[in-house]
């Protein structure tokens, strides 16, 4: 290592420190000037004495380094100590901080100073979220714990034991892929309720729909319409909820397709976004209308929709669809992948999303697959509204019913329209998204 490269590491070393100190100094700022162990200069020092020591080992030997560390380590918890002593102070934090420059400064001469500075960074946010991160664990319940450690051992422990191969004779059921699909649509639920959480359940209906329509717009659509029928002066605010709901399950769907399958934007895009914006047209007339006093006062009680049992549930019904639709495809039964593609949409439009992208492509052209995802998102529209206008009443029915009707006819229309014209830009969108995502 040149002379040029060891003062531009030493000086990245010395940058992390007075990163770490300054928010250190900014946290201790109350305290008197001595009775605080190590604020702004000290961590600077901290981090050049790391990197001092780093470039000592370099050049000698590196047990340099490692007696610095230990010297180091050992004044730092001492001084930390007597002040601990004095305060009745129990935090470790600042000992673990201390330490954790010095180390990073060691590595910003040693190894890769980007990837320090980018520790240096994380540190930092840790230490100044104290408060909001305190304030999120007291506020954290049982079941949104379990729920994330769940969603972990989902993830990383078991996904990686699962043999990632097809295990039966049609060579459709592969265990990992099944899974990894029942991990991404668990984690995108959860990410939807921690958003309703952080904003808070009284935010307003629209921020509910919002989220509610990533967790699962059924559900939502159920939530509104009883609340609709218990509190009637709110219906058409919640009627809005409901179609907006709508509006994110169509995006979800499409999202995941596409990333699943690029192929697939080309005979979706256009469909899925008339049908898009038709509900969205009729929940934003509603929601941004003037309303009477008390009309907007309604909130929705959404639960964790995140459990172990949800997750099995899921990873099975999509084993029992992907398998059906390789037999189905195979059989070349097109009528009945559309058919399977309705009665899926009834009650769920992800489990058939995920299983025609999968195939899409391969077992069946791109256009078909398209094709049953359009009828699954049609289907469960159509669902929605029956179950809105059963339980919330006429009012409820009348908007939603109507306005579902015209986002399915706009779909439909299109999707039988726009392959006639667009052949050759729909491909093109296709060939496109999958350069971009390779």
């Amino acid at each position: 290592m040149d002379q040029d490269e060891l003062f531009r590491r030493l000086a990245v070393a010395l940058a992390i420190g007075l990163l770490i100190g300054l928010e250190r100094g900014w946290e201790l700022r109350e305290e008197a000037e001595g009775e605080r162990t190590a604020g702004l200069r000290t961590h600077a020092l901290t981090g050049l004495l790391g990197g001092i020591c780093a470039a000592l080992a370099a050049a000698t030997h590196p047990l340099v380094l490692a007696a610095g560390l230990l010297s180091f380590t050992a004044a730092f918890t001492l001084f930390a100590w007597l002040e601990a002593s004095s305060e009745h102070n129990f935090s470790v934090t600042g000992v673990v901080a201390a330490i954790l420059t010095f180390l990073l400064g060691a590595y910003a001469v040693l190894g890769q100073p980007l990837v320090a500075v980018a520790g240096s960074v994380a540190m930092a946010l840790l230490l100044a979220l104290k408060e909001p991160l305190h304030g999120w664990v007291r506020r954290l319940s049982w079941l949104e714990l379990r729920a994330v450690l769940v969603l972990l051992a989902m993830s990383f422990l078991l996904l990686p034991v699962l043999p990632n191969r097809t295990v039966d004779p049609w060579n459709a059921i592969n265990p990992a892929e099944i899974w990894f699909l029942a991990v991404l649509i668990a984690g995108v639920s959860f990410v939807g309720y921690v958003a309703v959480k952080c904003l808070g359940e009284q935010a307003g209906v629209a921020v509910a729909a919002l989220a509610g329509g990533v967790t699962s717009s059924t559900a939502t659509t159920l939530s509104f319409a009883r609340l609709a029928r218990e509190q009637p002066q709110a219906s058409l605010v919640l009627t809005g909820g409901i179609l907006l709901a709508g509006v994110v399950m169509i995006v979800r769907v499409v999202i995941i397709a596409v990333a699943l399958a690029p192929a697939l934007i080309g005979n979706l895009l256009v469909p899925t976004a008339a049908g898009a914006l038709v509900l969205a047209a009729s929940a934003g007339l509603i929601l941004v209308r003037p309303h009477a006093a008390g009309e907007d006062t309604a909130s929705v009680d959404l639960k964790n929709p995140f459990d172990l049992a949800s997750a099995l549930k899921l990873a099975a019904l999509i084993a029992v669809i992907m398998l059906l639709a390789k037999i189905l495809s195979a059989m070349s039964s097109t009528r009945g992948l559309y058919l399977l593609a309705a009665l899926s949409g009834i009650a769920d439009v992800d489990a058939i999303t995920l299983s025609m992208a999968r195939v899409a492509g391969t077992a069946l052209a791109p256009q078909e697959a398209a094709t049953a995802i359009i009828i699954a998102i049609c289907t469960n529209t159509a669902a929605k509204a029956v179950m809105a206008a059963v339980i919330a009443g006429r009012r409820v029915a009348i908007v939603v019913g109507v306005m579902s009707a015209v986002a399915i006819a706009a779909i439909g229309v299109t999707h039988l329209l726009v392959p006639s014209f667009f052949t050759v830009a729909a491909a093109d969108l296709g060939t496109a998204a999958n350069v971009l995502l390779l």
